[in-house]
């Protein structure tokens, strides 16, 4: 378990695109990364249209939940996604050197389930070889 890396998916409001993306990344890097996500500025909770869309592709929400960066300082982070501009402009100054990489996505709240699904696809389709590729996996 010591060799996973621990890789932080930073938005906003971590209550869709960053909260997808720490879901995606337990599923599909599951025993390479541990995905978890934080929010500069976090919504009360997690889009029910990001929930709906992770459980229409069989992947787990449980303990999905909005946090803070501050609750995820403590972490040993081998790397730093943010995937929306704010973030990446605001992104924390952390205790240790951290890699950062941006990955931006679409921002779906207020819009169908159609553009949530389409926002998770795309964060399998990039957010994944970017991990792996900024990790070396």
């Amino acid at each position: 378990m010591s060799n996973l890396k621990t890789v932080l998916v930073l938005c906003t409001g971590n209550s869709c695109r960053s909260q997808m993306g720490e879901a995606i990344l337990n599923h599909d890097l599951a025993g390479l990364v541990r995905g978890i996500s934080a929010g500069t500025s976090p919504q009360p909770k997690v889009a029910d249209g990001a929930i709906e869309a992770l459980k229409l592709a069989g992947l787990p929400t449980d303990g999905l939940t909005p946090k803070t960066f501050e609750a995820v300082m403590h972490e040993d982070i081998d790397l730093v996604v943010s995937v929306c501009d704010n973030a990446r402009e605001t992104c924390p100054v952390f205790p240790r050197p951290v890699k950062r990489i941006h990955v931006g996505f679409h921002d779906p709240h207020g819009e169908p389930l159609d553009s949530f699904i389409a926002v998770r696809d795309d964060i399998r389709t990039r957010l994944v070889p970017a991990v792996r590729d900024a990790l070396g996996l």
